[in-house]
């Protein structure tokens, strides 16, 4: 806005060499006032018509009143700005038409108001070009922003795909190394338990009975410690987002939804009573609610485990019919078992359907 100002103060100050030939009046101040606000209006009027007929207006106030002629090309700035060269033109010819025939002016007059003309043609090309650059420096930096912002987008991907096959890679190989302990170590281990035993029973020499009561006693606690190894193992590498997936996919009463936004390195008794509630409550829609469809959602809060089992059905059997506190099935008395023991809350109901809630604290948690 600022290089229109001062194009335009440039342009309107040329025009006013006219009072080198011609004496103020009332009209002068006039004319300058309107070509005033026509540069004025060419900041604001958007329309290209309607600024292209408040020029065509001011040109033919030139009939009426001669000293408006001094400030044409000032008016025609706007309309070589925004290629409204019909209008401009027909101002440089009724220029030329009214100039000799009102009055009788210098040629040098005449010749400074030409050369305003095709000042303002010039600028106003420039200006075009310098928008055309400008535009086109913004797209630039618009796609470069958008390129960018892509690229981290994919980078974050891909970092997040690379995380989770290290994850999932890291979950097989603990069961590997779980089902090689429990295969190889495992059975040489319940051989040599056996073999000991016999040996303790044919063994006849009293001095060698405290050597086989010991080595029968380390090879039984060795042999619960590879179990309770082997089963930390395991454990540890169920992917519980996997298993309630599985649980899903096998479920063909209705489609369920299923939302899963947790960590991975959740505690493993979590882990698995969120997958026997998930399991005994898509059992219950199943076998008591009219439901045609479910959702399942896990979350997990900064402070709290959540999950949340629901259905649309509108109706539930006789057989199921609890409150929000008690219940009557044993699989009900599992789940508030089963959240009870790691110090959480479960809120169930049955107005639209089964819906069940389970909230388990971190901080009580593993």
């Amino acid at each position: 806005m600022m290089r229109y100002i001062l194009n335009s103060g440039c342009i309107l100050l040329l025009c006013m060499f006219s009072l080198f030939f011609t004496k103020p009046d009332l009209y002068y101040v006039l004319a300058f006032l309107c070509t005033l606000i026509i540069c004025s209006a060419d900041l604001f009027i958007k329309e290209k018509r309607l600024y292209a007929a408040v020029c065509i207006v001011f040109f033919v106030a030139g009939f009426f009143v001669p000293a408006f002629t001094y400030f044409y090309p000032a008016a025609c700035f706007g309309l070589f700005r925004r290629k409204l060269f019909l209008p401009a033109c027909a101002s440089v010819i009724l220029y030329c038409i009214l100039e000799p025939g009102l009055r009788r002016s210098e040629p040098l007059l005449i010749c400074l108001e030409l050369a305003g003309y095709a000042v303002c043609f010039l600028l106003a090309s420039a200006i075009r070009e310098r928008d055309a650059l400008q535009d086109t420096l913004k797209r630039a930096m618009d796609d470069s922003t958008e390129r960018d912002l892509l690229l981290t987008e994919k980078n974050r991907t891909l970092m997040e795909k690379q995380d989770y096959e290290i994850y999932t890679a890291t979950l097989r190989e603990r069961n590997r190394i779980a089902r090689e302990i429990h295969d190889n170590v495992g059975h040489l281990l319940s051989r040599s338990i056996l073999l000991a035993g016999a040996a303790k029973t044919v063994n006849q020499d009293e001095t060698l009975s405290p050597t086989l009561d010991s080595l029968d006693q380390t090879l039984n606690a060795a042999m619960d410690n590879i179990r309770a190894s082997v089963h930390d193992l395991r454990d540890e590498s169920v992917n519980l987002e996997d298993a309630v997936q599985a649980l899903i996919n096998d479920f063909t009463f209705c489609p369920v939804d299923y939302c899963y936004d947790a960590g991975r390195m959740i505690p493993r008794e979590i882990k698995y009573s969120f997958i026997s509630i998930a399991k005994e409550a898509l059992n219950n829609i199943m076998r008591h609610s009219n439901a045609d469809r479910a959702a399942v959602t896990i979350r997990e809060h900064p402070g709290l485990y959540q999950l949340c089992i629901e259905d649309n059905g509108s109706t539930v059997s006789e057989s199921n019919k609890f409150s929000k506190t008690g219940g009557d099935g044993m699989g009900l008395s599992n789940m508030r078992e089963r959240t009870e023991k790691l110090h959480g809350t479960i809120h169930i109901t049955t107005e639209s359907g089964f819906r069940i809630l389970v909230t388990i604290p971190k901080k009580t948690s593993g």
